[in-house]
């Protein structure tokens, strides 16, 4: 079974606010779907999960991340393939975007916002757990 399971991760990125310090959360813009979802990708051939979500973060918006939290992780169907999916949240540390084929376009937004522009509502679950991470934090 294991074998037909498409193996993902991602992050769920934040970095507090240059203007006011508030949370804010990353979304990436898929052209090829036209979607706004978290960075994530398909793992590599035992590649370490959160290396690999980690390895997406820099690969589709630029940005080296320090992990955080585990967050949920997904199960959906992709194409007709069962797809796993580990997060993570992730605060940004450095580094700046530059559009690619993956990914057009970023944007960064309140926790409110990014749920509102979420192409997936399953995604906005994961903002809502960071939220409730952030708040112990």
């Amino acid at each position: 079974m294991n074998d037909t399971m498409v193996q993902a991760a991602g992050c769920v990125l934040w970095r507090r606010s240059p203007v006011d310090g508030e949370l804010e959360v990353c979304l990436v813009h898929r052209p090829k779907y036209d979607d706004w979802s978290h960075p994530k990708g398909k793992l590599k051939r035992g590649e370490d999960p959160l290396a690999g979500a980690l390895r997406e973060v820099v690969e589709e918006t630029g940005y080296t991340a320090e992990p955080g939290t585990e967050l949920p992780t997904l199960h959906y169907l992709a194409n007709g393939r069962p797809k796993q999916v580990r997060y993570w949240a992730a605060e940004a540390v450095s580094g700046r975007f530059t559009p690619n084929n993956e990914v057009d376009r970023i944007l960064w937004l309140s926790p409110t916002a990014a749920r509102g522009r979420l192409t997936q509502p399953r995604d906005r679950d994961l903002v809502d757990t960071l939220v409730r991470e952030f708040e112990h934090m």
